[in-house]
């Protein structure tokens, strides 16, 4: 099975994470940050991640060191998860429509760690998530798995449907680059043999 467990504790954050990358979607999500919360649940319905969090941080200085950590534990689970990568597509990418806004995704697994993030946001806050952490969200996460992400938002008014529905591709293509293919069961996804 392609799981994980992970802690990370520092002066910042206490952050738990248990993660079955070939579950069903089941998500138990303890965060003090609402509209985090709802996007991490979408991300494990999506993908069809298993995904147990428990979440605390210092929010008495701002949202940042939570939501970097986070990034940061859920790359770490994805990376022990995926063990030495055999089988796996690799690279996953979506498109998801919501209401107005279209987001679009792409992954590569490919132990080169880059995001590249084009989104904007007409508010500073959703609910009570600084929409300004985003970015460093998917850097974090990039840099902790070691894969590339590109985060693209060609149109959208509300910023809740533009948030959603980026997470909601991120899952998706999360899911299809973690997806095993058969013809290659025994075979890493790479010309240089180890990723």
């Amino acid at each position: 099975m392609r799981v994980a467990k992970i802690k990370r504790k520092t002066k910042e954050t206490d952050i738990e994470l248990e993660l079955n990358i070939d579950g069903t979607g089941i998500s138990n999500i303890n965060c003090p940050i609402g509209f985090f919360t709802h996007m991490l649940n979408s991300f494990s319905k999506h993908g069809l991640f298993d995904i147990a969090m428990t979440i605390k941080g210092d929010l008495n200085v701002d949202q940042h060191h939570t939501i970097e950590d986070c990034a940061i534990v859920l790359g770490q689970g994805f990376e022990k998860a995926l063990g030495n990568k055999k089988g796996i597509n690799r690279a996953g990418y979506f498109a998801y429509p919501m209401d107005e806004a279209l987001a679009v995704v792409a992954v590569d697994i490919g132990g080169r760690p880059l995001c590249k993030f084009n989104a904007k946001f007409k508010r500073r806050f959703c609910g009570n998530f600084d929409t300004d952490l985003l970015e460093d969200f998917f850097i974090g996460f990039a840099n902790n798995l070691d894969c590339n992400i590109t985060v693209q938002m060609p149109y959208g008014r509300s910023d809740h449907h533009k948030i959603e529905a980026i997470f909601k591709a991120f899952a998706k293509a999360m899911d299809m680059a973690c997806s095993i293919d058969k013809r290659r069961i025994k075979d890493i996804p790479t010309t240089k043999g180890v990723i």
